[in-house]
């Protein structure tokens, strides 16, 4: 695994934690950050995992499970309210747009796994 991918990833769920403590932590908004802080950090976490030596089919395993928490972590972004804050709009596509970045780096290694 790359020690680079992995710094980003963390950076990532660092990014989206911060982020997170600039919102409004209301009642619709709280449930959303609590998943969207477990989702984000999960990315990382999956990949590391992955990364262990226990065989391509759990390495695989891992790899999509971490694809899969960062669509969610796009999910969880989009329903959070920011009450038309440009700055926290600009933020939160920012974040969206790297999010799908992590996805689609994903997606290669897992097809590239399976060849």
């Amino acid at each position: 695994m790359s020690k680079e991918l992995e710094d980003r990833f963390f950076n990532y769920a660092k990014h989206v934690r911060d982020f997170c403590q600039k919102l409004k932590w209301n009642t619709i908004n709280l449930v959303y950050i609590r998943q969207l802080v477990r989702s984000s950090s999960s990315i990382d976490a999956n990949y590391l995992e992955a990364s262990d030596d226990i065989g391509k089919s759990d390495e695989r395993m891992k790899i999509k499970i971490a694809r899969r928490e960062a669509k969610e972590t796009n999910y969880w972004l989009q329903l959070l309210i920011t009450y038309n804050d440009p700055e926290l709009e600009k933020e939160k596509l920012v974040l969206i747009e790297e999010g799908n970045q992590i996805r689609k780096i994903l997606s290669s290694i897992v097809s590239k796994l399976v060849g």
